[in-house]
């Protein structure tokens, strides 16, 4: 067997077996060394070479997360779950709140990506007060989790700014151009969004299909009385001001500004925090925790993000990538359809494995890109494929924040199942339109 096969087929069954994804990686780079004829030190120097090609990422990453630490901290989130109950309170019977509440989760979803990076972050914050609000209206759960996977998926993988920039301009682009050196192919120079538009239209008519088929029907939850008197005034949340969130929209432009005037979003976020230290909205003593609990939300994935170029760089070392690509080739009769539905497909099984997107496409452009340029596909093509191959799995894996966020959060009654209720539901609905519409991207690009 390929060696470069055997190493993602154990990483894969190991993510599986629930062995922790790190250790997972670095077995499977361990037997593909190995089993290519590399001695143990020649491959554990490689997945050393390969490790600082993922650290500047990994550390954006984890700024990041002390930023989105600092917007939870400011109560910007919360302002807006205030207004959402007490318009619902004022109208208890409106289906116009109803639409309302889903369609502000569905915009924080979304900006939790790109315009406000702040994660998974708000979700603890913003959803457990509006448990009450989707008993009373008999929302389905499952079309909330969708709206909120949604978002937190398509956003970073369809725009560049925030997570996307990470997703797109810091992993996708560099990885790409280095596996396609030997084949002439740069995408430096692609219009990322162009490219990506066509698999975002996919997963938006997933989302439509959730919204207004699946789960519009009322489903009865019953009220959980400690979660019926949740407070917005406890000493648990944060506390709101119009000083603070203001302090909190100026540190978001500037992280904006910040990131597209130097194309750093490393820079962005470490300005945008310290705005909030200057104007005292994070105080210089409570400082140190919310940095260290937005390091400790981000850093492992920062760390599965680095492992990864590590399993990559071996990959790269063991020479199989070359007779894999002729063999796929083989099989594929020159097919792009074929070629570029398989390829989605193990993308596909490989994030279910890893339960992320952004350390699936190390280990899948290595072998994907030198396919690609076999078979004549555009640099565009190329992008949408690695893309969405690294996009799908997101929403479905039990594995991802984008599940496990939404879980933790609708699941605050006990009565919302993370598998059942928002892996399935996110699975159904956005990775088979997301293939289909990766399909189609390929093809017409």
């Amino acid at each position: 067997m390929n060696s470069v096969v055997l190493a993602v087929i154990v990483m894969l069954v190991l993510s599986i077996a629930r062995v922790h994804v790190i250790l997972a990686l670095i077995i499977g780079a361990l037997v593909g060394g190995l089993a290519s004829g590399l001695s143990l030190s020649d491959t554990l120097g490689a997945m050393s070479d390969g490790l600082g090609n993922g650290a500047e990422t990994a550390l954006s990453y984890a700024l990041l997360g002390a930023f989105a630490m600092g917007i939870a901290h400011s109560g910007l989130p919360e302002f807006i779950t205030s207004k959402v109950i007490e318009s619902t309170r004022r109208n208890p019977k409106s289906t116009t709140i109803k639409w309302a509440v889903i369609f502000v989760l569905f915009l924080l979803g979304c900006f939790s990506q790109n315009l406000i990076p702040i994660h998974i972050a708000f979700i603890p914050i913003v959803v457990p007060p509006l448990i009450i609000i989707f008993n009373t209206f008999k929302m389905d759960r499952r079309m909330i989790a969708c709206a909120l996977s949604f978002g937190m998926v398509a956003c970073y993988m369809a725009f560049p700014y925030g997570f996307g920039d990470i997703f797109l301009n810091k992993i996708i682009i560099p990885n790409v151009n280095n596996a396609g050196k030997p084949y002439g192919l740069d995408v430096s120079n692609v219009n990322i969004i162009g490219s990506m538009i066509i698999p975002f239209i996919g997963m938006f008519i997933g989302l439509l299909i959730a919204i207004f088929i699946s789960y519009r029907k009322p489903r009865e939850y019953r009220t959980v009385e400690s979660v019926a008197d949740t407070s917005l005034e406890t000493t648990d949340q944060p506390q709101y001001s119009t000083f603070r969130n203001l302090v909190a929209l100026g540190s978001i432009v500037v992280a904006f500004v910040v990131q597209l005037a130097t194309g750093s979003l490393l820079m962005g976020a470490m300005l945008g925090f310290a705005l909030f230290l200057v104007t005292g909205v994070i105080k210089w003593k409570s400082a140190d925790g919310i940095f260290t609990e937005g390091l400790k939300m981000m850093c492992m994935i920062g760390f599965i993000m680095i492992t990864a170029q590590g399993f990559a760089s071996v990959m790269n070392a063991t020479k199989e990538i070359e007779p894999l690509v002729r063999s796929s080739i083989e099989i594929f009769g020159g097919s792009k359809m074929m070629a570029s539905f398989a390829m989605l497909a193990v993308g596909l099984l490989v994030t279910m494995g890893i339960g992320s997107s952004f350390s699936t496409i190390p280990i899948i452009t290595t072998i994907f890109v030198p396919i690609c340029a076999s078979l004549g596909f555009s640099p565009e093509a190329t992008i949408a494929l690695i893309a969405t191959a690294g996009a799908l799995g997101d929403t479905g894996s039990p594995a991802s924040d984008q599940t496990l966020g939404p879980s933790s959060g609708l699941n605050v009654d006990g009565q919302h199942d993370h598998i059942k209720d928002t892996v399935i539901p996110t699975f159904v609905h956005f990775n088979i339109p997301l293939l289909l519409a990766g399909v189609v991207a390929t093809m017409v690009l």
